[in-house]
């Protein structure tokens, strides 16, 4: 019997829970939502990005966002994702439903995101001292409009998109640039794809690419 001194029996630690690659990107998002906010600076962002996906717990994960409104509260703890069945039609075109990540992180590195790919929404790219590519000429829309909260700190985020869709700004730039080549689709079933985020001493760049077309507009309300 594994004692003390006094001969108590020592009762073993619980083993930590692993974090997932959901409860990283949910993470990241509420980082990028706060540095939005001016809640942590660009440095701390980083760092904590970084961090989390470094973890390997969820007891790593729960003290980047702490201090933070929403992580004070219980529905954004990070946590084991529940079982969903999915009853949707199967995609076209032999499109997998993949459990694709829906943040894209480059901390000091890249992550790219293009080829025949679903896009649904909303996602979140985050470039600190790194680069993020989202490519979206080949990709099959799941929604008619797809959000993208870009966040550039000392990093850039360059986002294409088909020349038959809507592309909206809604985003800003502090001591960076954020361009986005605005553009309104002949169709009304077309993809709308609206930019948002701000870009920090860094660079955000959306624009069309002529001669890439979105091939089914269904997703829209056919």
């Amino acid at each position: 019997m594994n004692g003390d001194a006094d001969g108590v029996t020592l009762s073993k630690r619980p083993t930590a829970v692993r974090a997932s690659d959901a409860d990283r990107d949910r993470i990241a998002a509420l980082l990028a939502q706060a540095l939005e906010e001016g809640r942590i600076t660009p440095s701390e962002h980083s760092d904590r990005v970084g961090t989390a996906y470094a973890a390997r717990t969820l007891d790593e994960l729960t003290p980047l966002v702490a201090d933070l409104p929403a992580g004070r509260t219980p529905r954004s703890a990070p946590g084991p994702a529940p079982a969903r069945h999915d009853h949707r039609a199967p995609a076209p075109y032999g499109v997998p439903r993949s459990g694709l990540s829906r943040t894209l992180a480059a901390v000091f590195g890249s992550a790219v995101r293009r080829g025949r790919w679903r896009a649904g929404g909303p996602l979140h790219a985050v470039a600190a001292f790194g680069s993020v590519e989202i490519d979206l000429t080949e990709a099959f829309f799941d929604q008619q409009e797809l959000v993208i909260n870009a966040y550039a700190v000392c990093g850039g985020v360059e986002i294409t998109v088909p020349e038959n869709v809507t592309l909206r700004n809604e985003g800003s730039g502090v001591l960076g640039a954020f361009e986005v080549d605005g553009l309104t689709a002949d169709d009304p079933r077309a993809p709308v794809v609206v930019v948002r985020g701000v870009a920090l001493c860094g660079a955000v760049e959306a624009k069309p690419v002529r001669g890439r077309r979105v091939r089914d507009l269904r997703s829209s309300g056919d």
